[in-house]
């Protein structure tokens, strides 16, 4: 029999998402419990793990997967946790730890534009967001202040009030490139960060250590291990190790308890009047379809067969070359700058919105790996080295996906070591997609001749970086036929199961998608609020 347990809210997820719902709703008096399949991580824990481990172009290295709670492993070889059912691979990966992915992110907090929200309407492909841009903006506005936003008005996103702060100084490598590509046209922009420029919210200001992936050595950049510390300090009741697999419902479609697993497999049932997933766009439909009963024999939230499709990311084609100056790329954050001139315009009719995204990772690394490999050694290996950690750089584009029914995440027949299925993904890029990524390779192009560029390596055709921004599957939208939830993210068909995350938004537009998440997620827990009886 299963250990009971209770509180007036259970969130399943302790990632940005689901720690700041918690510590939001801690403010109505209600009693909060968040459930976290994976462990506890330390950042001095990870800090030592990144640098004692061997591989440190694997930013997934430090990040412990664990039997009961596995997350998707690539390298040195694919864990085969997430399947792939094709036509084209899908390697997302995600953490399922005590605050989740953004342990590890980039801290790029971008806002949509607009547009975004309105593309049925405006080019006659995708999907219209159930809600405006403009009602959006105060929840984006409470979102930069919760983490930590700094930034420059100069992207593309409408804003009522300022950021929290002023970015991080530009770096010299990234100044050189803007004064440079402005000669050939080209707007360069600093990335909007939750990465702190001066001291806030307790966390010191960004001191340049070039590791924001896998971790961030002070924190000066926000994640999701200070949501839930944050979340757990104002009360909440925070269980990790603790593998959600049933979500049970009463007659009439409300739910009254989830099911969980400890390491050991005993069964724990908690019982509330308000339940919040938060566990990702993969793991939650995972514990949707898992949760199928007799009255709901495809899932839980799936009578129309909506559940896990829409399944969106960025995908990225890539070049590097030579620079005819020294850049010297590693000083300052990985990722600061990109340019934002055709994130949207008519041509999203046509093709896909993109952006283009400038590496300030060091070069040190993989000029090494590359000149080993082609067997330069000794004083010649010393002299190249330096010569092309000096000038070597790359870009690459961000495209955008449309939300296709196709594309989407179901239960494999595989399990895990806990008896679980496994969720398995079917994947594809289509022309849309391909078109915007033939046409960015122009401006690849352009930006090595102004940069003076030679050595012109492009990714391999027809191949695809993925860069994890896990969006759809539990899309949003006023017509239970075509999506999960409502606009305030209320299962269409369980009027106490609300859903927050990245999984929700409708279209993913050229963005990491976590602030724009986080806005929806304020959004839903200002609804929730509102319902409450005075």
């Amino acid at each position: 029999m299963a250990e009971q347990l209770s509180a007036d809210i259970v969130v399943v997820g302790s990632g940005i998402c689901g720690s700041v719902v918690a510590h939001k709703l801690l403010g109505t008096g209600a009693t909060v419990l968040i459930l976290e399949a994976g462990p506890r991580v330390t950042r001095d824990h990870i800090v030592a793990a990144y640098r004692n481990g061997t591989r440190k172009s694997d930013w997934m290295s430090p990040y412990p997967s664990m039997p009961w709670a596995p997350h998707p492993i690539y390298q040195p070889e694919d864990n085969g946790y997430l399947v792939q059912a094709g036509p084209y691979p899908y390697p997302a990966e995600y953490m399922r730890v005590v605050g989740g992915t953004t342990w590890h992110w980039a801290a790029q907090a971008w806002r949509l534009v607009p547009n975004d929200m309105r593309m049925k309407t405006l080019y006659g492909v995708g999907v219209d967001w159930p809600f405006s841009y403009e009602e959006l903006d105060p929840f984006y506005q409470e979102s930069e202040e919760i983490m930590g936003v700094s930034g420059l008005p100069n992207t593309g996103s409408p804003r009522s009030k300022p950021f929290p702060m002023e970015p991080v100084a530009e770096v010299w490598a990234m100044r050189r490139i803007r004064e440079r590509l402005a000669s050939g046209g080209y707007e360069v922009v600093g990335n909007t960060t939750a990465r702190n420029s001066r001291s806030y919210d307790g966390r010191p200001a960004c001191c340049g250590n070039n590791s924001c992936q896998p971790i961030c050595p002070i924190d000066a950049q926000y994640h999701g291990g200070l949501a839930a510390a944050a979340a757990e300090a104002a009360g909440a009741k925070l269980i990790p190790n603790a593998v959600v697999y049933r979500i049970e419902h009463n007659p009439h479609g409300q739910i009254e308890a989830v099911h969980y697993f400890d390491p050991d497999k005993n069964s724990y049932r908690v019982t509330a009047r308000l339940f919040i997933l938060a566990a990702n766009a993969i793991e939650t439909p995972k514990l949707l379809f898992m949760s199928a009963t007799d009255k709901y024999p495809n899932g839980l939230a799936n009578s129309n067969d909506m559940l896990g499709r829409h399944l969106m990311d960025h995908p990225s084609t890539s070049l590097q070359f030579e620079a005819d100056e020294e850049l010297w790329l590693g000083r300052g954050p990985q990722s600061p700058s990109s340019i934002n001139t055709y994130r949207d315009g008519a041509f999203r009719s046509e093709h896909s919105a993109y952006r283009l995204d400038f590496t300030n990772i060091s070069q040190v690394h993989n000029a090494t790996q590359a000149l080993i490999k082609e067997g330069v050694y000794g004083v010649e290996l010393e002299r190249q080295l330096r010569h092309r950690a000096a000038h070597q750089m790359s870009l690459k584009n961000v495209l955008e996906v449309l939300p296709r029914p196709e594309n989407r995440i179901t239960l494999s027949d595989q399990k895990d070591a806990m008896g679980i299925p496994k969720p398995q993904a079917h994947y594809a890029i289509d022309a849309y997609t391909r078109k915007g990524a033939e046409v960015s390779k122009n401006d690849f192009t352009r930006v090595a001749e102004l940069m003076g560029g030679t050595k012109l390596q492009y990714s391999t055709e027809g191949y695809f970086a993925n860069n994890q921004h896990i969006c759809g599957t539990l899309s949003m939208g006023t017509d239970p036929k075509s999506s999960v939830v409502d606009q305030f993210g209320r299962a269409h068909e369980h009027e106490n199961l609300f859903i927050v995350g990245t999984g929700v938004l409708p279209t993913a537009g050229t963005c990491n998608s976590t602030e724009t998440a986080l806005a929806v997620a304020l959004r839903t827990v200002a609804h929730i609020v509102a319902e409450q009886p005075k």
